[in-house]
This record gives structure tokens, C-alpha cells and sequence, in this order.
């Protein structure tokens, strides 16, 4: 299996979620020892009053970045990254297929295989969760709940961004290949998560294979042609449309 991975996106969002917890943890350092030391003494109203208007602004931003920095760190940093988890989750599928993160947002991870195209919505989250049709829910404790709020950690909407996804890629192939049918996949990287699913419209799949269903023996499953559905010159156009220059 050929990955196609945009590292330059990958560092990117790394650089800047690493970068917004420093900042975010010196402005709030920095008006800390403002506050507590004796920076006030010695000043008059007028400095004192500018003082406490500039604090007063800049803490709720660097609260405000610090909660982006755990969102982007939970995206972009926290392991197992979905790259990985879904490259090692299809270890064994035909060498004819390709894998590619991060080139096609909101796809964010298509698979073009002899099984057919798919575009992959993953979920990093762990523990129970409960999926009743379209609707995903955590059960969790009213504490988890509450430190969730600050860690950003929502399950979101993962059928709505699975949708988006499909309709963003047929839009792409349309021009390439309009018979081609884009299927999608939820898949649960964390090998702690547990999900128990009723009447998803899209599939609910562990990318780790000790798991059932998994997303290994889910492609397994399905009926695949000799080689891919997209031929030689369809995939060289989509990559041409869509990878940087130099990545194909």
C-alpha cells in the first residue's frame, strides 16, 4: 500500500499547537508575577488603572489560547495519531492501494483500494461510547464531563462530517471519474474506546485488529476487483488535482 501523507500540514499544526501552550503559559506566568509582586507600588492612578484594563483583557486571551493549544494538541500531537492508526489498521490490504492523510480536507483520510474509494472520519476519543443512529455520545462521569468542557473533547458530529467528507471528494473525482462511488467509515483509533452501536448509517470500525469490527476485517469483507476502481490515468489526475507539486 502506497500512504501519501502532508507532512507540511502535520508540522505545521504541531508547531502551532505547541507554540499557543508556551504563549498561552508566559502571559499567564507574566501576569501572575505582575499581580502578586510589588509592580503596583510606586505607580500612579492613572498607570494603575491602564495596568489592571491590560490584565484584565489579556488573561481571558491567554486562557482562551490555552484551551486552542489542548484542542490542537489533541488533533495534531496526542497519540495514536490517525495516520498511524489507520496505515497499521490496513496492513495486508492489496499493494495496489493508496492511503491519504491530510490532502483532501474535510476528507481528510481516503483510501482508493481494489474494494472501492472510502473516505475515513476518525474519532480519538476512549471510553464508552454510545452511537443510536446518527447521535454519538461519551458516558462519562459528571467530573469527566466538566474537565471535557476545558479539554475540547466533544465527540462532534461524526455521520455530518462523514457526509461532508463523501460529497467534498464525488465534487473532486466528478470531473475524473463520476462513476465512482465514495463510500465513508467511522473509525475509533484509541485501543481503549468502546463503542456500542445501533443503526449507524455509516460504519463504526476499531483500527486495531484485536478488536471486532475492525477496520482491517471490514475491508476484508467487501467485494474488490483485480485492481483499483480508479484506472492509471484517473488516479494520475487526481493526484496532479489535488497532492502538491513534487508529493505524487
Amino acid at each position: 500500500m502506497r500512504v501519501e501523507t502532508n507532512v507540511r500540514v502535520i508540522r505545521r499544526n504541531r508547531q502551532i499547537a505547541q507554540y499557543s501552550f508556551f504563549i498561552s503559559m508566559a502571559v499567564w506566568v507574566a501576569g501572575l508575577l505582575i499581580t502578586f509582586t510589588d509592580f503596583f507600588e510606586n505607580r500612579v492612578p492613572s498607570e494603575l488603572a491602564w495596568l489592571e484594563v491590560a490584565i484584565s483583557l489579556v488573561l481571558p486571551f491567554a486562557l482562551g489560547l490555552a484551551l486552542f493549544a489542548v484542542y490542537m494538541t489533541n488533533l495534531w500531537i496526542r497519540e495514536p495519531r490517525p495516520e498511524q492508526a489507520t496505515r497499521d489498521g490496513l496492513k495486508g490490504i492489496s499493494r495496489k492501494s493508496v492511503l491519504y492523510h491530510y490532502h483532501h480536507n474535510p476528507a481528510k483520510h481516503v483510501l482508493i483500494a481494489p474494494q472501492g474509494v472510502f473516505v475515513m472520519v476518525v474519532r480519538w476519543q476512549q471510553g464508552e461510547i454510545e452511537v443510536e443512529g446518527e447521535k454519538w455520545r461519551q458516558q462519562r462521569s459528571l467530573a469527566s464531563r466538566l474537565f471535557g468542557l476545558f479539554r475540547l473533547d466533544g465527540l462532534g458530529d461524526p455521520v455530518g462530517e462523514a457526509r461532508r467528507a463523501v460529497d467534498y471528494l464525488e465534487r473532486v473525482l466528478e470531473p475524473i471519474a463520476p462513476d465512482v462511488e465514495v463510500q465513508p467509515i467511522i473509525v475509533l483509533t484509541d485501543p481503549r474506546a468502546d463503542a456500542n452501536v445501533e443503526d449507524s448509517p455509516v460504519p463504526v470500525l476499531y483500527t486495531d485488529e484485536k478488536r471486532k469490527p475492525n477496520l482491517k476485517d471490514y475491508m476484508r469483507q467487501q467485494s474488490s476487483e483485480s485492481g483499483l476502481p480508479l484506472t492509471d490515468e484517473q488516479l494520475e489526475a487526481f493526484e496532479e488535482a489535488t497532492l502538491p507539486a513534487g508529493e505524487e
